[in-house]
């Protein structure tokens, strides 16, 4: 029978939830034991799909298809679970299934409420999600005190209840700030934040206390008197330099052993050799690189953590510190490609919206013409056809219509946009709904023969995940091919295409420009990295080293 721990914040927000969530997920995953992870979100929204990366930073697609809160991506990294549809849900899922079920009349006429209704929605998603787990590690988003939590909160008392002594496991993450006029960190917020957890009826097993430096043993042994927790589950969470540091530091202090205990699970000693390793060569690079990261998000890099960690990975894979260079689009627009030159290799990642567009196509032809390594995702692979097409195949104005709705060469565009002479739709994607939503999840790509793309990954198939609307446009194709763009990639059945790349020879050839149409980020992991990035850092390499 699946056993729970669930892990709750107090104090305030964006301590690290995910990240602990996930450490521990490493950690109970070494020692044998088989994890999977739940993120329980208590804002309205359905998903995270619609909301803007300035509020909600990043969204992360599972391989099903599911567009889901950033630290879904992190249980990913720190373990080999993969999420899903199942592992991510909000107040607006909860209440829209329960309405529904209303309308069908499934409550006999019963007067619909917060408990047990709710609540017991809520238990039957948590279950489910949890199906063929030994250990399902839930997250419960928010601060305990929110409005919005409540009915979550609520939902697991019960299940620990329900559950059993030994099926369930509370943590609770809470601040000590340290006050510098004082000299000492406090524990008064702390102690605050687990009265308002008991008052709910929810007692913590383990305390994880953040902080900025060591807490000493009189504090922890307070905050544990207080707090009516054993002082050895009073464990301090500090500030890492890299979140990799993370599972080691609560294994040192034997967070796996006590979750263990409570659980009454038997299992083997943990073995962090990996993370090791790992720590190891970030610590030790043989290599200093400089990536220029072209997007308009560059003030809030949870906006592309996905992205970020994967470059990170690639140095750990290759001994090279990884320094992204974070440049607005629309500085480039105003002040030129200037920044540029000091880089070793250019990103252009995905996006949605018009703004700051012509910065990156600015960015995207230096590149070109400069023989910079190039790696455009998504809206990147997009924009690098639009240049191509503009600056290279002739094609005066071409772009997206997604950006320019009369443009004469819609290279790229919804496939409802590709009309033969009988006005009827020439090509269509499997799951593109006629353009009018998106393409989301794992879908395979094909890759062709003699190609970069085709050496890089190593076999003739992928499968990666996809986000989005607008596709290059088939019909057009083939004149871009005539002047060299090289299609790398293409979706089985509907010919899409989902790799570009430029020659290593002949008239238009560079040493390595590549885009991709899917998200290979979301599939990278600090454990073995990903080929695509892997391969971006180490042109880098030969890029800086070539003068």
């Amino acid at each position: 029978m699946t056993k729970y721990v669930f892990v709750t914040g107090g104090v305030v927000s964006s301590l690290g939830k995910g990240i602990a969530a996930a450490s521990l997920g490493a950690i109970l995953e070494s020692r044998g034991i088989k994890v999977t992870h739940l993120k329980l979100d208590p804002y309205i929204n359905v998903d995270p799909g619609t909301m803007s990366p300035f509020q909600h930073g990043e969204v992360f697609v599972t391989e099903d298809g599911a567009e889901t809160d950033l630290d879904l991506g992190h249980y990913e990294r720190f373990t080999s679970a993969k999420m899903g549809k199942r592992n991510n849900f909000t107040t607006g899922q909860i209440y829209e299934s329960v309405i529904k079920k209303e309308r069908r009349g499934e409550y006999l006429g019963k007067t619909v409420q917060v408990i047990p209704h709710i609540t017991d929605e809520i238990k039957l998603y948590l279950k489910r999600g949890a199906e063929g787990s030994d250990v399902a590690i839930v997250e419960v988003g928010g601060t305990v005190g929110d409005i919005e939590s409540l009915p979550f909160l609520e939902a697991i008392r019960q299940m620990g209840l329900e559950e059993g002594r030994q099926s369930s496991c509370f943590i609770h993450l809470t601040l000590l700030p340290y006050i510098p006029t004082a000299g000492e960190l406090k524990t008064k917020p702390t102690q605050h934040s687990v009265k308002e957890l008991r008052e709910i009826g929810i007692q913590p097993d383990i305390l994880l206390c953040r902080a900025d430096r060591s807490v000493p043993a009189d504090e922890r042994r307070k905050i544990a008197l207080f707090c009516n927790v054993m002082p050895e589950a009073v464990i301090e969470c500090l500030d890492a330099d890299s979140i990799y540091r993370i599972p080691g530091m609560l294994h040192d202090q034997m967070l796996d052993e006590i979750v263990c205990h409570k659980l009454g699970i038997l299992a083997r000693a943990a073995d962090l050799s990996i993370w090791e390793r790992l720590l190891d060569a970030l610590n030790n690079p043989k290599h200093n690189l400089n990536i220029a990261f072209v997007g308009k998000y560059v003030d809030l890099t949870e906006s592309y953590k996905s992205l970020i960690e994967a470059l990170n990975h690639a140095g750990m894979h290759t001994l090279s510190k990884v320094n992204i260079h974070y440049l607005d689009s629309e500085d480039i627009e105003k002040n030129g490609c200037g920044a540029l030159k000091a880089m070793d290799a250019i990103l252009v990642p995905g996006g949605f919206g018009r703004r700051g567009t012509e910065g990156k196509i600015a960015a995207i032809r230096y590149a070109r013409e400069n023989k910079v390594p190039y790696l455009g995702i998504c809206l990147g692979m997009q924009l690098a056809v639009v240049e191509f097409a503009r600056d290279v195949a002739g094609m005066n104005g071409a772009h997206s219509t997604e950006f320019d709705k009369h443009t004469d060469y819609p290279v790229i565009g919804l496939i409802t946009e590709w009309l033969d002479a009988s006005g009827k739709v020439e090509t269509r994607g499997e799951d593109s709904d006629l353009g009018g939503s998106m393409r989301l999840g794992g879908q395979v790509c094909n890759l062709t023969d003699g190609t970069l793309a085709r050496d890089i990954y190593g076999k003739p198939e992928i499968t990666e995940r996809h986000r989005h609307r607008y596709e290059v446009n088939n019909t057009l194709l083939a004149k871009l091919e005539e002047q060299g763009l090289r299609v790398a990639g293409r979706a089985p059945g509907t010919d899409l295409c989902e790799m570009i790349e430029l020659p290593t020879e002949g008239p238009n050839a560079h040493p390595w420009f590549v885009g991709c149409q899917f998200h290979p980020e979301f599939t990278s992991n600090p454990r073995n990295g990903h080929p695509l990035f892997t391969a971006f850092v180490k042109a880098a390499l030969a890029h800086q080293q070539a003068g």
